[in-house]
């Protein structure tokens, strides 16, 4: 079907407009991070162009943002490793396996799902507590890993129930077991779909704030959302300093959205033309 030129024009404008008003804000902060600093009543030195990037190295020496940075990415990290493993062989097991009791216990673990933070935050705690866990990078890692692997069978067990059968059969008369059959045949397919369950793993637990909010207490283990809020009160009164802080505190999620980002659509769309 040909487009008329008229329908072109209209689709790109309408698409300008929602870039524009996606991308109005976040150069907005950009902007008042290469300011002047308001605090100081703009003196911070003259600049290059008006523009002023020592406002980055000050929010990260003030705001101790190397350290909040290296928490983050250590329980990133590890959560988003053992989340996507124990989803793929969950998923895997709920997507091709049929036993007795898979489908009420897939529905129990989807409670995951629907269960805010907000509502397990305070029980959450004092279980931790009680065992000895808070205020230490595993109170950290635990609950979002159970938050993020209930999503991630959720997500693997779709894209495994509709993975090719005809695959499948060839390699078990090929005679290839059932863990060679996901690891070797069904994970490489699914590499879309792996990495945009990565990406939304990362940047859900990368944004978390109200878990290590209430689970850690220690400065050494606040995440950078955390030590952002922290620096909002404690370091400076100034919004210039606040948005280079801001802005530190994004970039890894921007650079690994942007690394990835076209096995990240490849995934969101996965299913879509399929046999």
């Amino acid at each position: 079907m040909r487009v008329s030129s008229g329908e072109r024009f209209a689709n790109y404008a309408i698409l300008i407009v929602f870039a524009v008003f996606a991308l109005y804000p976040i150069l907005t902060i950009v902007a008042a991070a290469l300011g002047p600093d308001d605090a100081a009543g703009g003196q911070v030195g003259p600049g290059v162009l008006g523009l002023h990037p020592e406002n980055f190295a000050r929010a990260w020496e003030d705001g101790h943002f190397g350290t909040y940075l290296r928490t983050s990415l250590l329980v990133s990290a590890t959560v988003v490793v053992v989340s996507v493993v124990l989803s793929i062989l969950s998923g895997f097991a709920f997507g091709t396996m049929r036993f007795r009791g898979s489908t009420v216990l897939f529905y129990l673990l989807l409670v995951g799902i629907m269960m805010p933070s907000e509502a397990i935050v305070v029980p959450l705690y004092f279980d931790l507590r009680t065992l000895g866990l808070t205020d230490t990078p595993w109170a950290l890692v635990l609950p979002q890993v159970a938050q993020s692997v209930a999503f991630g069978t959720f997500w693997m067990r779709a894209y495994f129930r509709t993975s090719s059968r005809s695959l499948v059969e060839a390699a078990r008369l090929d005679g290839a077991s059932t863990r060679r059959i996901l690891w070797s045949v069904l994970v490489p397919l699914a590499r879309p779909a792996i990495v945009t369950l990565t990406v939304l793993v990362f940047m859900w637990t990368w944004n978390e704030f109200l878990i290590p909010l209430v689970m850690v207490t220690s400065e050494s283990l606040r995440t950078a959302p955390l030590g952002l809020a922290f620096f909002q009160g404690q370091y400076t009164q100034g919004f210039t300093l606040l948005a280079a802080g801001a802005c530190i505190v994004a970039t890894p999620v921007v650079v690994l959205y942007l690394f990835l980002q076209r096995h990240f659509i490849a995934g969101m769309l996965e299913g879509a033309v399929r046999e």
